[in-house]
């Protein structure tokens, strides 16, 4: 799409230069900078739609690109800020449902270590090294698939009853969640399908997942093992915990091209700002190999 006249902006961005200066009493040299920088900003985030329509991704990648030509962190907050106040007079004028940057500040964007993943075949030998006969092993076959099926946190999983299993909605039910946040996360259908039949076993009430020697709700040291012990026969590195099962759920979604948004509701994250980190995973990545989580499927 051709690239809009810089000379002449937006009649909504005129209309925000002229606020900072009728209302906002802004110095002419600020509403230049302001406009220097809408500028830039109309050149290196895509045209086919206004600035204020944009996702939180788009501005994420505006703001990385920035800084790899060299911006430093200063100019880059600056660049932020501008970006947002015009983004919030968008949203306070009626011409946007929200604004996207509210909230959000660059040190979300200094993440240096990317939280540790697996790649999607790692994800499948775990998922393959599950697969023993006999109740137990049924048992940590779901642990691990509902980790990484459904992004659970640990303390999560354990606090799972049988009745937060919803059968006509094929969801669970997560109420015991960080800032208490309760959410309903979908189960994958080859993974429902296992619940199912783990659930035949376990009666209608009480914890979903129990201990195998005093019956108790599992404990955080309970999933770590588990998660251990399958991480071992995959023959997968040491540092493969619940957690990263969290982070390969993520971050292979965000591999798929999933909306960032969607992601943070699943995830239980206040904000899609707050799922940002995951974002490494799409620079040179092929989303073209990248066709389905593969969770359940036996061989």
């Amino acid at each position: 799409m051709t690239k809009p006249n810089l000379d002449q902006l937006d009649p909504v961005i005129e209309g925000y230069l002229s606020y900072l200066d009728k209302v906002g009493r802004k110095m002419p040299r600020t509403i230049i900078d302001v406009r220097c920088t809408l500028r830039r900003a109309i050149t290196g985030l895509p045209t086919d739609v206004p600035l204020w329509r944009l996702k939180f991704e788009d501005y994420l990648h505006w703001l990385e690109a920035e800084r790899q030509k060299g911006a430093t962190e200063s100019t880059l907050a600056k660049y932020l800020s501008h970006v947002r106040g015009l983004l919030e007079y968008a949203w306070r004028s009626g011409r946007s449902e929200r604004n996207v940057l509210d909230g959000f500040s660059l040190q979300h964007t200094i993440r240096h270590t990317p939280p540790k993943s697996l790649t999607l075949e790692e994800a499948q030998r775990l998922v393959e090294a599950t697969t023993v006969p006999g109740a137990v092993p049924r048992r940590d076959r779901l642990v691990v698939l509902l980790l990484y099926g459904c992004g659970l946190r640990t303390e999560e999983l354990c606090s799972l009853d049988v009745a937060h299993v919803n059968r006509e909605r094929h969801e669970l039910l997560v109420l015991k969640t960080k800032g208490d946040r309760p959410r309903a996360v979908p189960i994958p259908e080859a993974v429902y399908t296992e619940l199912l039949a783990y659930l035949l076993d376990h009666g209608k009430r009480g914890p979903l997942f129990r201990t195998t020697t005093r019956k108790s709700r599992v404990r955080a040291h309970d999933i770590c093992a588990v998660v251990s012990a399958a991480a071992r026969r995959a023959g997968l590195p040491d540092y493969v915990t619940p957690r990263t099962l969290r982070h390969s759920f993520a971050t292979h979604l965000m591999d798929r091209g999933v909306d960032l948004a969607v992601i943070a509701s699943l995830m239980g994250h206040r904000s899609p700002q707050e799922t940002g980190v995951y974002l490494h995973v799409l620079p040179g990545r092929p989303q073209a190999a990248v066709r389905k989580l593969t969770l359940g499927e036996r061989s």
